[in-house]
Formats: structure tokens, sequence, C-alpha cells
């Protein structure tokens, strides 16, 4: 990460409007109040969206090796990966494909430009403060790629007043070593906090049946850093700087070998890849009257990769370099009365070892948003209008209705369009990639029916029914004629779903329930979407004994296709993990976990081995140990 170019850098993260008046950093503390749905934070109860919330204390009681596993645990998400830590990660958000997702870090869109999705693979879960998982569509907020919902990321934040160290090692099954630093404070006025970390796992073989030179063990390596300031200059102007880095080596299995396009023929390959994923941001936020509260952003963020092989001299590169700008303003209208409206400007850029007939691209947008709070309803209606280098003008809207049953029930009707943008492979890559300059932009429509209810004190249920109808899919069609395939828009989509999560909070015991069904369907062919398991169910048990606490997760999966013509299966299966903890004193504390107890073998994902016509699963980590202790003096 360059630091002159990204010195201009600004983020999203949105501004507090609570009546309240808590800072960004207190209110991402909070697990009943959400920041992703209207980019501002705002009680979760006022907002439309379904929403799940992972604040930092979740996130230790869970324990979660990657920020995929954490991820798994919400109603309409689903998670796959080529095996092990470290390997390359697709999110699937209510049958939403990987490339019709979006990431944000601290409010700045992170991802490939070339390929689509983010490396969520990449982000190290000790360097995140909170996770945020907005299911359904945001585009006429966040523009494009946000089909199938927003996935926004947190960095560490400040623990509280004065000066607080605090440490973390941890050591576990397959080579695996945890480390991490950090140093935060909070005088009233000026808010930090410093994090360096480093993860390394000596990890698994990710294909059982491969080439010999896949027979080894792939290994993970990842350094990352995180800086976090803010800093008031009065009582209604602040300013603030995040920035996150992280970087290293992935060893992966490639059992398609490496393809010698003059003989025709597959060779082994021992391939490796060197990464970088890195945001910075900073923002002005300023009160300017009573009624108006205007933040100024900017962001810079760069996925960078570089992939080599052991047995052969080739080098492939392809990095992502994203520049972004947003005008952000709320405006208190009065009587219940709020209008949002801002400006966001993003450029794209790719630097690759692989031609591409553009290597750049903007975005201009505005949007404006209404929102009012009554007592017998609520409602919501937004648009944006983008203004693309490519495609030229876009529209997308939001609606949304509240209608209180009583006290303790409500329920939400919305309406959501999307768009998802080609990729620059879809767009401007080598033609035997199949790009196609003269490709239309993804659009969808959205329908929701969301019933919220307090069932009991202790008891919370949320339930969602929705429909969502994804036309002009972009598809590779081969063409016999001329032995090479091309880029179409010619398919549509239908997903329907039901999604429930129940919370219950019982003495010392809490419980978390997520269910999810869908039925993600390609509308020409019929056939059920690739990688989307039609049933998934996570339930997570947790105990206090005093100082010693003890949980559960237990998920269960039905079988998917990995493959669009429904020809090859991928088993269900079900995981359950184990975890414990002991503070022994206020300064240390100590954890245990013990994943997949049952020792399953699993797969979320296939491969074809070159000598072979049949398909294998790529390998998931067997049962494991992790030990960790936390140190947490007090200065």
């Amino acid at each position: 990460m360059k630091l002159s170019r990204l010195a201009l850098a600004i983020a999203l993260a949105p501004t507090i409007a609570c009546a309240d008046e808590l800072s960004l950093d207190q209110a991402l503390k909070l697990s009943n109040t959400v920041v992703t749905a209207n980019r501002e934070a705002q009680p979760r109860g006022d907002s439309s969206a379904a929403v799940s919330v992972f604040t930092r204390a979740d996130i230790e009681r869970l324990n979660p090796s990657s920020v995929g596993e954490l991820l798994s645990r919400v109603p309409g998400v689903q998670v796959t990966r080529n095996g092990g830590r470290g390997a390359n990660t697709s999110l699937f958000i209510r049958g939403a494909s990987n490339a019709q997702s979006l990431l944000l870090i601290d409010g700045v869109r992170v991802g490939s430009v070339s390929s689509g999705g983010a490396a969520l693979q990449f982000l190290s879960v000790e360097q995140i403060e909170r996770v945020e998982v907005l299911r359904g569509s945001r585009s006429a907020l966040y523009g494009a790629d946000a089909i199938g919902g927003v996935v926004q990321v947190f960095t560490r934040r400040s623990q509280g007043a004065g000066t607080r160290p605090y440490m973390r090692l941890a050591a576990g099954s397959e080579g695996t070593f945890e480390r991490s630093l950090g140093l935060s404070g909070d005088d009233g006025i000026t808010r930090y906090n410093l994090t360096g970390s480093l993860e390394e796992t000596d990890g698994i073989d990710r294909t059982g049946t491969s080439y010999t030179s896949d027979a080894d063990h792939d290994a993970y390596r990842n350094r990352s850093f995180g800086l976090n300031l803010a800093h008031a200059l009065n009582d209604d102007l602040e300013i603030g700087l995040s920035a996150l880095d992280q970087r290293g080596k992935s060893e992966y299995d490639n059992p398609y070998g490496r393809y010698d396009s003059s003989t025709y023929l597959s060779y082994p390959a021992q391939n490796w890849a060197e990464f970088s994923l890195s945001s910075i941001s900073a923002y002005t936020d300023a009160r300017l009257s009573e009624q108006w509260n205007s933040r100024l952003e900017l962001g810079h963020s760069e996925d960078k990769q570089e992939d080599l092989d052991k047995l052969y001299p080739s080098r492939d590169q392809f990095n992502s370099y994203r520049d972004s700008a947003a005008w952000l303003n709320t405006f208190d209208m009065g009587s219940g009365h709020q209008l949002r409206a801002g400006l966001d400007y993003l450029e794209d850029s790719l630097h690759s070892s692989t031609a591409y007939n553009e290597e750049n691209r903007w975005n201009q947008a505005a949007f404006v948003q209404h929102g009012y709070q009554g007592e017998l309803f609520s409602t919501e209606l937004g648009l944006r209008h983008d203004k693309n280098e490519q495609y030229g003008s876009e529209n997308t809207w939001n609606a949304a209705l509240t209608v209180p049953l009583n006290p303790d029930n409500d329920l939400v009707l919305s309406y959501a369009e999307g768009l998802r943008v080609p990729t620059f492979n879809d767009l401007y890559g080598p033609d035997a990639w199949g790009a196609n300059p003269e490709l239309d932009p993804e659009h969808s429509k959205s329908y929701e029916l969301q019933w919220r209810s307090q069932l009991a004190e202790n008891t919370r249920l949320e339930a969602s029914l929705y429909r969502t109808d994804i036309k002009n899919l972009i598809t590779y069609v081969w063409d016999n004629s001329i032995f090479i395939g091309r880029n179409y828009n010619v398919d549509q989509a239908r997903i329907n779903g039901f999604e429930a999560s129940l919370q219950q909070q019982l003495g010392a015991w809490t419980g978390n329930l997520a269910l999810s069904i869908i039925d993600p369907r390609d509308r020409d062919t019929g056939h059920t979407l690739a990688r989307r398991a039609k049933r998934h169910l996570s339930l997570d048990l947790d105990r206090s004994f005093g100082a010693f606490a003890a949980g559960a997760s237990w998920q269960v999966y039905s079988q998917r296709y990995d493959d669009t013509a429904n020809q090859c299966e991928i088993s269900g299966y079900g995981v359950l993990d184990l975890r414990g903890s002991w503070h022994a004193s206020e300064e240390l504390a100590f954890d245990l976990k013990l994943a997949n107890v049952l020792d399953k073998g699993y797969s979320t994902a296939l491969y074809q081995y070159a000598g072979d016509d049949r398909y294998y699963g790529y390998q998931e980590t067997s049962r494991s140990l992790l030990l960790g202790l936390t140190w947490t003096p007090e200065l």
C-alpha cells in the first residue's frame, strides 16, 4: 500500500445521529445499533433492512478462525472455499453470487475489479471490531454489486477511557500460531487503536487426488496492521483516520495443472500466491446546525495478488486499486421526517501482467432517501442515479413500509432494485476468456416481507420471506464453430427464500438459531444455481459458569451442485465445534477451541484432476485444536 497515494483517502464510516449522542466507537460496541443499513448509526428497530451484527464481544465468544466462518452463522449466507485456511473463498448472500455482494471496510469498497468479489480469506479476525451483514439489495444507497447484500467490516477501536494495551497468543493443530499486540486509548477528545498481528499455519493437503506435486500441505502466512484514530476539534467537528494492511503468502493446490496451449496438455504445478489486501480512510464529520449533519469522506483500497509456480518460471499479477469519495448529508426535518442525500465517486484501476483492453473506469452517483418514523407506520423511499464511464446512466429505487402490530411485533414490506456492473474480466480481458465489451449490467428486483417479534423479554424472533428476480445474467457460452467461448447476457434467475433467526437468553444460557431455505434457479434451464445449498441450519449455544464459559456451534447444510448443469453434486454435511474460556483474572484469560469434533470429512467446492474424468472435493480441515491466551494489563 503506497502511503503517498493513500494520504488523501476517506471512508464511508457513517455519522452518529442517535438521540443520546453516542460516538461511533461507542455505537459499534452495541448489538442493538446498525450502521450499514442507511450509512449512519441508528437503532436496529428503526431500520427496514434485515441486518445481522457481530460485536467484538461476539467475536471473542464465538472464536472463529476466519471471517468466512463467522459469516456462515448468518441466515441466508453461505460461504464456500477451496479447502483450509487462506484458500479462495466465495460469499453467497440470499442465493446471489460472490460478485453480486459488496464488501466494505470502514465504509471503503474493497474487492477485485478483474474477477469481482473480495478476498475474504485474507481478512484477519484480530483486526476486526464489528461485522454487519445486510441481507437483500441496497443498490439505492451503495450502487453496483449490492444485489445480494452488503458486508461491512469495522476495524478495531479504542477499548475505553485511558491507555489499554493487549496481547494474544495462540497455538494449535497443523502448526498454527497466532500472535497479536495492540494499544488503545481515549482521553475524551482523542481515541485511537493500534494493532499488529501475525497468523501462520502449515495447513492441510487440500486435494487428496491430484498431481504428486500437490501432495504437500498448503501453508498460509498473514501479517496485518491496523490503525484507527479519531479526534474531536470541538463539540461539532470531528476528524478521523483508519488504515488496514494485510499481506502474506498462501500456498494452494492446482489439480488442473499448468496448461500449455502449444501442446494442448496440462503439466504438474506447485503454486503459491503473494497477496496484499489494504484500505485506508479518513473523514471530516460536522454538525452544521441542529438539523443538518454533513460528512466528507474519501477512501482508497488495494487488492493485489501475484500467482507463482515453483515448477515453472511464471508470474501472473492482478492488482486492483479503488479510489472513492463521498459527501453524506442528514437533515432532521422534524415530526419524524428525515432526509439523507449524498454524492459518491469511485474510480477503479487494474494493473495486470495480462493485457486488458481497458484498465480504468469511473462511476459518479447521487442519491437521496426520505425516512419517516410514526406511531402507526414508518416508511423509507430512496433513489440513486449512477453515471458510469462504460454504461452511462442507471437508476435504482428502494421503498419500505413498517407497520407495528403491537409494541412487540412489526411487519416490514419492502421493494428494492439492484445492479451488478460486469467485471474487467467480463468486459476487457483477453478474447480467450470470453470478454465482451457489449455486455449490459445485471439488474434485480427484490420483494420482501419481514416479521420482527419480541416473543418474550429474553426471546427475539426475526423472519423474512423474499423473492429476487435477476435478469441479464452474464454467462459464458461456448461456440463450437470457432472453438472459443464468449460472455453474453442470456440468463435470468429467480430466487425464492425464507430465513429466520431466534435469539434466546435463559439464565446463564444463550442460544442463537438461524435457518435458511432457498430455491435459487436459472429460469432458462430450471437448474439450481451452482454452489447454493437449499437448506442451512446454524445453532450456537453458550453457558457461563462464573469465570468459566463453554459453548458449542453446530452447522448443517443440505446437498448442492458445483456446476450450472447440475451434474456434479456436493454432499450435505454437518459440523460440530466446541469452545471454552477461563478468565483467570481481570487481566488474563485463556480460551480453547475444538473444531470439527466428529472429524467430519466434507467439501464446499469440487475440482477435476487433469488426469481423471471424475470430480473430487477440496478437503476442509479435520478435527483441530487451538489454545489461546489474552493479556490485557492495567496501566
